[in-house]
């Protein structure tokens, strides 16, 4: 009897501890500046994967366990980056980490997680380079996925958009000093090069600058019709800012940064007209989309009901539902496995964005292509889609183009 009694409480313990373990939570690192001139786009990200993470554990969660998202703010510093990467992987155990909003921060950080063999996915950070740090044949696989548009689809773009479209032949360049505004500038230049234009003046300036007086000035003396720039919001908004005190008012066509509440605000009318491409713009115009942006204003309330910075908000929200979908397939949270998992994914993940369906694979770790971006413009306040064309062709069901794959 007295054996049978330890057999049985034995056997409890045993479920029990067994229940437990399954029962932890499932730890996914969120990395993005909070604070400082990038915070729009850092917090905008952070929240669209808070909401992401609060649908899927009230579902059941991921294999039976709920996402436990580990935030950390890296203020847009490298060096703050790779602490917190270490932190993450060695002391947290995150099984994956979202986010990266400054390429310099991406480019610093994410060659930790490579090392650990755990999936990264940039969900903001545009610079074109990133998602090719670690490819194969010099890396066996790579730990490195995206889901942004890339500056080498942007590039593009600004330069269809004010050369074709606008019918500019005369443009300047405007690009800060980072990493993430310098890698721009060279695309932006092979873009231009492409159309048979050289820029008139390519002006570079730091973040924090307020005064952009003399880089305007050169640019105007120059002739340029219209600026092109590489930038975040505060920086952004002095150009714009001043243009105006200088009496001179050129268009401004740029990234998709132009978009950030910190421009909008800060420039105010000085930053209308002002024109970007974009991923996702604050438009109910499919039923994901309103379901998305309802749920967004009623869990956040941001002011005006206007979501900071947009694209930063969708694009984390999917990269969560993507990361999910991988760890469910992959029936594993084991870094190589849900790499496995997202490289080829067998069902399509409905996201704010479009359907992605295999929106990886060993060789493409780049889930948008330009098929998939829009030009938007700021207009009072807020950022509408800048052609009718446009705003048509968001509302359809489109899907990444495979065939545009590298």
């Amino acid at each position: 009897m007295h054996f049978k009694l330890k057999l049985l409480v034995g056997s409890i313990a045993l479920v029990a501890g067994g229940t437990s373990f399954a029962a932890d939570p499932i730890k996914v690192g969120v990395s993005g500046p909070y604070t400082g001139g990038s915070s729009s786009m850092g917090v905008s990200m952070r929240d669209g994967v808070r909401l992401a993470a609060k649908e899927i554990n009230k579902n059941g969660g991921v294999l039976g366990r709920q996402i436990e998202l580990v935030e950390r703010d890296d203020e847009a510093k490298n060096e703050r980056g790779v602490q917190i990467a270490q932190e993450l992987i060695n002391r947290e155990k995150v099984v994956a980490t979202l986010g990266y909003i400054n390429t310099g921060v991406a480019l610093a950080s994410q060659r930790f997680y490579q090392t650990a063999e755990i999936p990264v996915m940039n969900n903001v950070a545009t610079g074109s380079v990133l998602s090719h740090q670690f490819e194969p044949p010099k890396y066996e696989h790579n730990y490195v996925f995206r889901l942004a548009a890339h500056d080498s689809i942007q590039a593009p773009m600004i330069a269809e958009e004010a050369v074709s479209k606008l019918g500019f032949k005369k443009v300047a360049i405007m690009a800060d000093s980072t990493n993430y505004g310098q890698l721009g500038r060279k695309d932006l230049e092979t873009a231009l090069k492409a159309k048979g234009v050289i820029p008139v003046a390519v002006e570079k300036f730091n973040i924090g600058d307020v005064d952009m007086t003399a880089q305007l000035l050169r640019a105007k003396e120059a002739g340029a019709q219209a600026l092109l720039t590489y930038g975040i919001g505060p920086e952004l908004a002095q150009l714009a800012n001043g243009m105006a005190k200088l009496g001179w008012k050129v268009p401004m066509v740029g990234s998709w940064t132009l978009a950030m509440a910190n421009y909008i605000d800060t420039s105010g009318a000085n930053g209308n007209g002002a024109i970007m491409p974009q991923t996702f713009i604050q438009n109910p115009n499919t039923p994901k989309r309103k379901a998305f942006i309802d749920a967004y204003l009623a869990e956040f309330k941001p002011k005006n009901d206007r979501i900071d910075s947009a694209v930063s908000a969708a694009q984390g929200y999917d990269s969560l539902y993507l990361l999910s979908a991988a760890m469910k397939q992959a029936n594993s949270t084991e870094g190589p496995k849900v790499r496995a998992a997202l490289e080829d994914l067998k069902t399509p993940v409905e996201g704010v964005i479009m359907t992605y369906d295999h929106p990886y694979s060993v060789k493409d770790h780049d889930a948008i292509t330009a098929n998939l971006v829009y030009m938007g413009e700021v207009k009072d306040g807020r950022v509408v889609f800048a052609h009718p064309e446009d705003e048509q062709n968001s509302a359809k069901p489109n899907k990444k183009e495979l065939s545009s794959a590298k």
